[in-house]
């Protein structure tokens, strides 16, 4: 079956790039014609972008095939759709692009090490061991790409947090409904934080298409941020209650920004802690040769007398 996928893997990248130089000379036939007619010419993708989009295509197709076979369980694709949803990597094509990446890394990194390696003279323990570190290199990489990408896309959106829930307590003291103050609220923040307009939009979405209650619990549970988390409880304890949503907003805002003062006091405190191994490393050895220098200096003297 490796040989197998590998095979199928080697194909695919030579007909992505046929398709490749076959669209980029259609495009700059089109071009030509244009110029010609008098006409200005259309603004073509990049090469960049359509190697881009090549690249993704063939992973897709790789995570597509390997998704068909069922070698992975429906909880684990559930697991990584959500992880990979918090990564700007949604829907299908998303999965199938990162498992097309690690199974391209793991066979094109040993493939790739064995070129490099031919020419030169290793022992026979290391030419089996190199291709087999990169194998393992290229199986993990994309999780931890992913992972920074996870990382940073949930501190982008806990950042924005609560400059969104002040344009949401000014939305329902104007009297908007939830549904059109998230609505705005999401359109509001794509120049400030992208990230955190992007959670309102889906919450949006969803809230048109799927019943209030899981479409709020959704907002919470996508991307697990406590703040988050927070919000979709108030919303439903409001609508389930009565209570006023903008008293809610007010209260819940003012705490987390209460929360994230404290979290920047706390990082502040460690200061101290971690300037102790840096002073230490750097600060005491030249200390020690300016106080004890001299006196070194008058024993070896002495001792040479």
């Amino acid at each position: 079956m490796l040989a197998a996928t590998g095979a199928s893997t080697l194909l695919l990248f030579a007909a992505a790039f046929a398709l490749l130089q076959m669209s980029l000379r259609q495009q700059r036939l089109a071009a030509r014609i244009q110029i010609c007619r008098g006409q200005a010419p259309v603004a073509a993708a990049t090469r960049q972008d359509m190697i881009k989009g090549a690249w993704s295509w063939v992973l897709a197709a790789v995570g597509q095939m390997i998704l068909r076979t069922g070698l992975l369980s429906a909880h684990t694709l559930a697991d990584l759709e959500v992880t990979l949803a918090s990564s700007r990597l949604r829907g299908r094509r998303g999965l199938e692009v990162f498992i097309g990446s690690k199974i391209g890394l793991l066979i094109g990194l040993p493939l790739l090490t064995i070129a490099v390696l031919r020419g030169i003279h290793l022992p026979y323990v290391l030419t089996i061991a190199i291709p087999f570190a990169a194998a393992i290199a290229g199986l993990l990489l994309p999780d931890i790409v992913v992972r920074h990408r996870r990382k940073t896309y949930l501190q982008a959106v806990e950042r924005g947090l609560p400059d969104a829930l002040d344009l949401l307590l000014i939305c329902a003291q104007a009297g908007l409904g939830l549904t059109a103050a998230i609505v705005r609220v999401a359109d509001e923040m794509q120049d400030g934080n992208q990230d955190i307009g992007l959670e309102f939009a889906l919450t949006a979405n969803e809230l048109q298409l799927l019943e209030t209650r899981r479409a709020l619990q959704n907002m919470g549970t996508r991307t697990g941020i406590d703040g988050l988390i927070r919000l979709a409880n108030t919303l439903l304890q409001s609508m389930q209650y009565g209570t006023p949503l903008a008293d809610a907003m007010r209260v819940l805002s003012a705490e987390m920004r209460q929360d994230t003062l404290v979290r920047f006091e706390a990082r502040a405190a460690r200061l101290g802690v971690l300037l102790t191994v840096p002073m230490m490393i750097f600060i005491l050895p030249c200390l020690f040769l300016v106080v004890g220098g001299p006196a070194a200096v008058q024993v070896l003297s002495l001792g040479s007398q």
